[in-house]
């Protein structure tokens, strides 16, 4: 089992920057692959990034690419989003999710595991 908290969220304007971080409890956490998701107002949940259990491994979805950071830290058991130059489009509930199975990485049905979000929100 893995519970999975998100903090970080807010206002800011354009250009600003969000540092977005998950504290994770449960023992396997050091050998999940971890992910932010998105989800904005009337829209479906959508990747946002990705990175591998040994943090080597990273993956963004391209309106993101440049712009945010994932990273993580298995001794303090988080994984954290750094967002900078951030857009009116990027205005989102924002989650953190743990996989325990095999499949598309970008995929919201591969993770078993998710917190309860926390909302972005940039003015223009």
């Amino acid at each position: 089992q893995v519970q999975l908290v998100e903090s970080g969220g807010g206002l800011v304007q354009a250009g600003g920057s969000l540092r977005l971080s998950c504290q994770a409890s449960g023992r396997t956490f050091s050998r999940s692959d971890m992910a932010w998701f998105r989800q904005a107002p009337g829209k479906e949940r959508e990747f946002v990034s990705y990175i591998s259990w040994t943090g080597t491994s990273t993956f963004y979805a391209d309106s993101v690419k440049g712009r945010f950071t994932i990273s993580r830290d298995n001794t303090k058991n988080t994984v954290s989003l750094q967002m900078n130059s951030l857009k009116p489009e990027d205005t989102a509930v924002y989650y953190c999710a743990a996989d325990a199975r095999k499949g598309s990485i970008f995929r919201v049905g591969t993770y078993d595991y998710w917190g309860q979000g926390t909302q972005v929100t940039v003015s223009a």
